[in-house]
């Protein structure tokens, strides 16, 4: 998103920005501090085109060419509001999962790959060989109880790959089916707008943290993508409300159907789930896409 000028009028600054929409360029009006309006455009490559049109715009601000273009785009979103609340008020399985209009991740797809491989290998869970070097540490079971190493001695020696592994570990095909489904999804629309090395490091430390914060309440017998689905989620949801610029956005209802799962298996209706990782994972997207909105509009400002 850049800069292409200021307006001085907030009326004529408004109908620019609504030309602007209607041409097909995604813009956002701030407020300066200084008391004229910013024009920011989205798409890098129409900013000359903008640019080329905030100077005619400048000439001539009154010209019926921006009058009526200006309200035909205002009826257009009016319209589109309208089609969203209709079908805002009609949930079915299309409405679960939330499809960004994006390509699928590189990345994504590979992380996919890898649950689905780990899945097989370890039998969804069962086979305890393949599930022990992939578990934030080793364990066993004597009378019906799981005992291991609270200090994780492994990760200790050099084995830090474990804090990262258990997101791989899946112990059923709906709870496999349902993360990846949202990995696709989610993964692939931060990879779209910000890169997959963003991603990368979003799914390490989201990874990271909601392992420990569930080791450390439940022990080492847990795994699953949730808490970086819920990381991620958390991540866009405050993207797309305090920095438009990131292109980054999520359904009203997307958010709300998560949250009403994630207190389902909070209530234990869902059986055995980590809940502690999907918080924690929800917390530090949450905290991380708040953040990092407000830093990038910070940056602009300066």
């Amino acid at each position: 998103m850049r800069l292409i000028g200021h307006i001085q009028d907030e009326t004529q600054a408004r109908r620019f920005s609504d030309f602007l929409y209607g041409e097909g360029i995604e813009n956002q009006l701030e407020h300066s501090p200084a008391g004229h309006w910013e024009i920011w455009v989205l798409d890098e490559a129409r900013i000359d085109n903008a640019k080329s049109l905030l100077i005619q715009f400048n000439q001539h601000p009154d010209d019926p060419v921006f009058v009526k273009g200006a309200g035909a785009a205002i009826k257009k979103k009016s319209d589109q509001k309208e089609s969203v609340g209709e079908r805002s008020r009609v949930i079915d399985a299309r409405t679960i999962f939330y499809r960004p209009p994006v390509s699928l991740g590189v990345l994504s797809i590979i992380l996919i790959a890898i649950s689905t491989i780990v899945a097989i290998l370890t039998q969804l869970g069962a086979n305890d060989r393949f599930v022990q070097p992939l578990s934030i540490t080793q364990y066993s079971e004597e009378r019906d109880l799981i005992v291991w190493d609270l200090h994780l001695p492994e990760v200790r020696q050099g084995q830090v790959w474990r804090l990262f592994t258990p997101i791989f570990l899946h112990f059923g095909i709906l709870h496999i089916l349902f993360n990846m489904l949202w990995l696709r999804d989610l993964g692939s629309m931060i990879e779209a707008r910000k890169g997959w090395r963003m991603l990368l490091i979003l799914v390490f430390v989201i990874a990271a943290l909601s392992n420990v914060a569930q080791y450390l309440v439940s022990g080492p017998s847990f795994g699953g993508m949730s808490g970086v689905v819920y990381g991620l989620l958390g991540y866009i949801w405050m993207q797309g409300r305090f920095n438009a610029g990131s292109n980054l956005f999520l359904q009203e209802q997307t958010v709300t159907l998560m949250i009403i799962w994630f207190f389902v298996c909070l209530s234990g209706l869902a059986g055995s789930v980590a809940n502690t990782a999907h918080a924690v994972g929800a917390g530090v997207g949450i905290i991380w896409g708040y953040c990092a909105a407000r830093l990038s509009t910070m940056t602009r400002r300066c």
